[in-house]
């Protein structure tokens, strides 16, 4: 939990407010998992923060939840070029994905359980600035956030796929697909 609290503070996740009046702040709770090595021992124990995105008001917290997913076809198509080809396959994992989502919704979340915080702020709430995992629009705002990187770094988004972005650069070409928070580039 300590972890997971570090992770969200440096990302800036929420600043803590007082509930503006007819605002009701959606709750959270911690959700643990084991991580285990290949060999079935206990690698890790986990701890992750998540909001109760189901109290959410449509219209209030959230309006657009849309997120592409990669087409199954796009992907199998992919990996054959890369495999008969020979091109240079990696897969990447981004960690913890839906915190670099960043917020246009005013939303606001209950202190999180076992929150250390001084007695003058225990009455205050967190208005969320970035993305948590449990909030509707999280896949949406993490895919527009990263679409946005890519098209800086010049990457043009494939119209039959918007997961796909390709990169024509000195007679070769970079292809990536995104699948929520697993990346194939080759």
């Amino acid at each position: 939990m300590n972890e997971e609290m570090k992770s969200l503070q440096k990302n800036e996740t929420w600043e803590l407010v007082e509930c503006p009046p007819g605002k009701k702040p959606v709750g959270c709770r911690w959700i643990y998992t084991m991580k285990y090595k290949a060999d079935g021992s206990i690698e890790r124990f986990k701890a992750r923060l998540v909001v109760k995105g189901y109290t959410q008001t449509y219209g209030i917290d959230y309006t657009e939840t849309f997120a592409p997913v990669a087409k199954i076809n796009t992907i199998r198509v992919l990996l054959s070029l890369a495999a008969n080809l020979d091109w240079p396959l990696q897969q990447f994992d981004v960690k913890n994905v839906f915190l670099h989502g960043e917020l246009s919704e005013e939303v606001y979340m209950d202190l999180p359980p076992g929150c250390m915080v001084s007695e003058k702020q225990c009455q205050k709430v967190c208005k969320l600035k970035k993305s948590l995992y449990g909030l509707n629009q999280s896949p949406r705002t993490w895919f527009g956030r990263f679409t946005k990187s890519m098209r800086a770094f010049r990457y043009r988004q494939s119209n039959s796929d918007h997961t796909l972005f390709l990169k024509k650069q000195h007679g070769k070409i970079t292809t990536l697909i995104v699948y929520v928070d697993d990346m194939v580039v080759t």
